[in-house]
């Protein structure tokens, strides 16, 4: 199995500088195909303040012509292996391990970046809060994290259109078998929607974020 290509910290776009940042909770966002750290950037603006957001890019190029970068392939025999999920998962974790330390952090995916974010809590259940799945999805097969998760339950917000088209009916219908045996489950599927975002979506995730917040700061909170 190859090694996976490690993220470049010099394209990750960060919220507030390496000062101001403390103990801040971090959440990372994950684009989607063919996107890059731009484009989730943009919701910046409708998350919780509190926040340090830092938005990286995925290290492999999609086939010409398509533009922007992807983090595992979605064409051929090999599209969408649950491995080459997995492969850009410890990517991503080796780079929070590197940027920000041992705390655990939060994550919010686009697409594919959606279904990173999902096997990254898979992988390393301790290392990651929350997660926010955008129209993605979780990968199949089994993880040495999974049993750790169906016991902890974390809190994982799973949003989709009704109208997309680009994810295969198959790996959403897996994707609602295993959220909810492995994870709190909160989301929503939103009428009319296709592969993309919406206001109404944006003010549920940062209901979601908010409740994250209030979490933390509680009394007995670990």
């Amino acid at each position: 199995m190859s090694a996976h290509p490690s993220l470049d910290p010099s394209v990750v776009r960060w919220s507030v500088p390496a000062a101001e940042r403390g103990d801040r909770p971090v959440l990372v966002l994950l684009h989607g195909y063919g996107s890059d750290e731009h484009d989730l950037f943009g919701l910046v603006p409708h998350l919780p303040e509190r926040f340090v957001v830092a938005s990286v890019r995925a290290p492999l190029a999609p086939p010409w012509p398509m533009p922007g970068a992807s983090w595992y392939p979605i064409e051929g025999l090999d599209g969408r292996d649950p491995a080459a999920v997995t492969h850009a998962a410890r990517a991503v974790l080796a780079w929070v391990r590197d940027a920000v330390g041992a705390h655990p952090v939060g994550f919010l995916g686009f697409s594919q970046g959606g279904a990173v974010a999902v096997q990254a809590l898979r992988v390393d259940p301790d290392a990651v809060s929350f997660v926010v799945v955008l129209a993605g999805y979780a990968a199949g097969g089994e993880l040495p994290g999974d049993e750790v998760l169906a016991e902890r339950r974390p809190p994982v917000f799973w949003g989709r259109g009704a109208a997309d088209d680009v994810i295969p009916p198959a790996l959403v219908d897996q994707t609602a078998q295993w959220l909810p045996v492995h994870s709190e489950l909160s989301g929503r599927v939103y009428p009319g929607l296709t592969h993309s975002i919406s206001q109404d979506e944006l003010d549920d995730v940062r209901a979601f974020l908010d409740a994250r917040l209030a979490e933390a700061t509680a009394p007995n909170a670990g």
